[in-house]
């Protein structure tokens, strides 16, 4: 719409000299009020989302607006678009969905600030829908409190739109009406509502920076203070690294783990046989959680339940952590690790026979394929595997410590489950708070939905250290070296093939070197291996494989890691000059 006219001064002067300039107002969007347009909307939008980050820093039973947006799109997801964003970008892709969110919030606060000079209903009823949309993402998580969750999201959004109405004050030029001071010739006309607003959105962009960084400071949670006084005041600790060693609770600060015999951790480059998570935490992380539950364990349960349990019982976090343990290297994959990648790692864990438990409860026949072990997080992560897993011999415990002090809260503290040979999307569960025996087909558990397979056993894969892919070196003795694993089964060899010709490998046994494997405690952990290479100049390709002691030897063809795990020989180039 355009509204145009002529002014003409008014004077008591009767002056025919004098010429009055014309004056034309037009009443239309211009790339300056559409910019000061899209400020104004962008600066509500952040106001809303700090100020939901600055209440839920300080309530546990708050989420994040941010936070519930990320976790209802990891939920719906599929498996197959996950795994290739964690092949792609790793670790990386919670922080990255985090700042995408924050930007795609702001950017849509800003197109309905442009939209609002021509529509006036634009903030209000854009600003209500991302509010009650708000409401539902923060209010359906499993640690919150819903009715407060909507409350908070819809106040955000109230708070929000009111800012960014008042920002967008004088973002479109206006007609003059009548008593209203004239302007002088020349100057915009909306000078003083435009110094007055953009002062409004700087206020605003730094009100809600500070709300964010004040969000960040100041608080601790009880999960934290509470690993911190068992890690100072000593806890469970092992009696020995020797698989099956059982120890009891005592006041001894956790001692350094002794290396099991046989190891290549001198071997620089080449991954630790027990991965460490202290001083610096190197184990894998991969889980659903945009942000790690924290959980008090003076008000944490485990309960035991199910339709094919007779004595349902709930322990205490006390309660267990006074029972004997006994303590396993086990190593963990994550299904979603591809060729040659580093979602796997080995670790010592300290916890109780999940077999024990369930005896206690009553458990009905153990061996039964058509009964599942179903468990879940206090954030509502579920998953399951069949139950005669629990008592077939291999590493099943509830684990309540990791290399010798009590479950980093970022691995599950207070308690997690650890299950040897299977994938951690069916049966790893972490901040585990509830375990029921049900029907192998009666529920399945967050992945199975979303594409991936129910059973999920661990693959017999092996993987490359060093050297690294595509580095130049000099010619001589080189160690070439890495680490495989097939947990519950057990590494047999480990081949490697050096050589310039890509399908050499695939046609002629003769050209795979058998290597030397370091000695393990048992057939859960994985095994690491070397070899030495007099490198000659050339490009060169390396591939490894392992047999696992079924007599399985991993396939040459590559599998996505969709559905049910990778596949196929780790391969890396280098160049030697």
């Amino acid at each position: 719409m355009v509204a145009a006219g002529t002014l003409t001064y008014m004077s008591d002067i009767d002056d025919p000299a004098m010429t009055v300039p014309d004056l034309t107002l037009t009443a239309t969007a211009t790339p300056a009020s559409n910019v000061r347009g899209w400020m104004a909307g962008a600066g509500g939008a952040a106001i809303a989302l700090s100020l939901g980050e600055f209440i839920a820093r300080f309530s546990n039973a708050l989420e994040s607006l941010v936070i519930g947006v990320g976790n209802f799109l990891i939920d719906i997801t599929p498996g197959n678009l996950i795994a290739t964003s964690i092949n792609n970008i790793g670790t990386w892709q919670k922080p990255l969905l985090i700042i995408g969110i924050v930007v795609g919030a702001i950017a849509t606060g800003g197109s309905l600030g442009i939209r609002h000079l021509s529509n006036p209903k634009a903030i209000p009823y854009g600003f209500g829908i991302f509010g009650l949309f708000g409401a539902f993402v923060t209010g359906r998580d499993a640690l919150t409190n819903a009715p407060a969750s909507w409350l908070v999201a819809l106040v955000c959004a109230l708070v929000g739109a009111s800012v960014a109405l008042y920002l967008i004050k004088g973002a479109a030029s206006q007609p003059i009406a009548d008593g209203e001071p004239i302007a002088t010739p020349g100057a915009p006309l909306s000078q003083t509502a435009d110094r007055r607003h953009v002062l409004a959105f700087g206020g605003a962009a730094a009100g809600a920076v500070a709300l964010t960084a004040a969000s960040q400071i100041g608080r601790t949670s009880a999960a934290e203070r509470a690993r911190d006084e068992l890690l100072a005041g000593g806890t469970t600790t092992p009696a020995s690294t020797v698989p099956g060693a059982t120890s009891a609770s005592t006041t001894a600060a956790p001692a350094p783990q002794a290396l099991p015999v046989g190891t290549f951790d001198n071997i620089p480059g080449l991954t630790p046989h027990i991965v460490p998570i202290s001083p610096r935490d190197d184990f894998y992380l991969i889980d659903t959680a945009l942000t790690k539950p924290q959980v008090d364990p003076s008000t944490w349960t485990l309960t035991i339940n199910g339709e094919y349990v007779d004595n349902p019982v709930t322990y205490t976090y006390d309660e267990l952590l006074a029972r004997p343990m006994v303590t396993r290297e086990v190593t963990l994959s994550c299904v979603s690790n591809p060729i040659g990648g580093d979602l796997v790692g080995n670790a010592l864990w300290e916890g109780i026979p999940l077999s024990e438990l369930l005896e206690e409860a009553g458990v009905q026949d153990p061996t039964n394929n058509q009964h599942q072990f179903f468990s879940r997080s206090v954030d509502g992560f579920t998953c399951g595997f069949p139950l005669p897993l629990a008592f077939d011999g291999r590493t099943a415990m509830l684990a309540l410590k990791m290399n010798g002090e009590p479950l980093p809260i970022i691995h599950g503290f207070p308690a997690r489950l650890v299950i040897a040979g299977l994938y951690g999307y069916v049966s790893a569960t972490k901040w585990v708070e509830e375990i029921s025996i049900t029907d192998w087909e009666g529920v399945d558990g967050h992945w199975i939905p979303l594409g991936w397979g129910k059973e999920g056993p661990v693959k017999t894969m092996s993987r490359i250290d060093l050297p690294q892919n595509r580095t130049q070196f000099a010619t001589g003795n080189t160690t070439i070296g890495g680490v495989a694993w097939s947990p519950t089964i057990g590494i047999e060899k480990v081949e490697v093939y050096v050589g310039q010709d890509p399908d050499e490998s695939l046609n002629d046994e003769t050209t795979w070197t058998e290597v030397e494997l370091a000695n393990v405690e048992s057939d859960e952990t994985w095994v690491q291996w070397r070899h030495e290479w007099d490198a000659e100049p050339g490009d060169w390709l390396i591939r490894v494989r392992a047999t696992d002691k079924d007599g399985f030897t991993q396939s040459p063809n590559p599998v996505a890691p969709a559905p049910d795990g990778a596949e196929g020989y780790h391969t890396i180039v280098v160049r030697v000059a």
